[in-house]
């Protein structure tokens, strides 16, 4: 099976936008299960440009699916996690500066800071998945330093223009795939997925789960949060469905 994980930062940006109450992400992520999402993603950033300790604290206690909080392999984010244990913690790279994440961790020039991290979060039961490019060594990286899963970074599949390089950019996550699964990992995609390119990432019979943010909020704002989310559940069981049947 296919899991959707709804990654909901961008509801926190609208409420931190005023500083206000609302909307409020842990009501977004109860509507969100309830349009049928496997999952629920925030990122914690060092900025609270979003998500807040508050919000982590509360999901924990609400979803009743499966927590994903991202962050940084710093110390501040490890108290954080070991603090509040969600079901997974996935490890991603973060400048200030950046409006979103960039690219994926550079696991093999970050070992010394990763490794710990990874070993510390695994100590109390919290599944470890690293957000890294669809690279061998990225791929290979992770798993030598312990982590049950990956996260593959699709923004080149996303922005690529044109068949061809969309083509060729589909195929290098696919590959970066298979390898994971030769691994072990539990292998997840995500980044830049929206109701129309994600079919031929969803085929992929290697990846287990999908984690898409920016495109269900922004289809909410329009047809509300359940509907968003069960559209985009179906899209991806479609696509999964006819790769099976080839």
């Amino acid at each position: 099976m296919l899991r959707l994980g709804v990654n909901i930062d961008h509801v926190a940006t609208v409420r931190q936008a005023r500083r206000a109450t609302v909307p409020d992400p842990v009501h977004a992520a109860v509507l969100a299960e309830l349009g049928g999402a496997d999952g629920i993603t925030v990122h914690l950033r060092s900025d609270r440009r979003h998500i807040q300790d508050r919000d982590v604290e509360i999901l924990r206690r609400t979803v009743k699916t499966r927590l994903n909080i991202e962050m940084a392999a710093t110390g501040e984010m490890l108290r954080i996690a070991l603090g509040v244990k969600p079901d997974q913690v996935t490890l991603v790279p973060e400048r200030p500066e950046e409006l979103t994440t960039e690219g994926g961790l550079d696991v093999p020039r970050l070992r010394d800071q990763v490794r710990p991290a990874i070993e510390a979060l695994r100590q109390v039961g919290i599944e470890v998945s690293v957000f890294i490019d669809p690279l061998p060594e990225q791929v290979r990286g992770a798993h030598e330093l312990g982590a049950e899963a990956i996260e593959i970074n699709t923004a080149a599949y996303s922005e690529a223009r044109g068949a061809a390089a969309q083509a060729a950019a589909l195929e290098t996550v696919a590959a970066a795939a298979r390898l994971g699964q030769e691994l072990g990992l539990h292998v997840h995609a995500g980044h830049g997925l929206d109701y129309e390119n994600v079919a031929a990432i969803a085929a992929l019979r290697e990846l287990g789960e999908l984690n898409i943010g920016h495109a269900v909020v922004a289809r909410a704002v329009l047809v509300g949060l359940e509907r968003a989310v069960r559209e985009m559940a179906e899209a991806m069981r479609r696509a999964r469905t006819a790769a099976a049947a080839r």
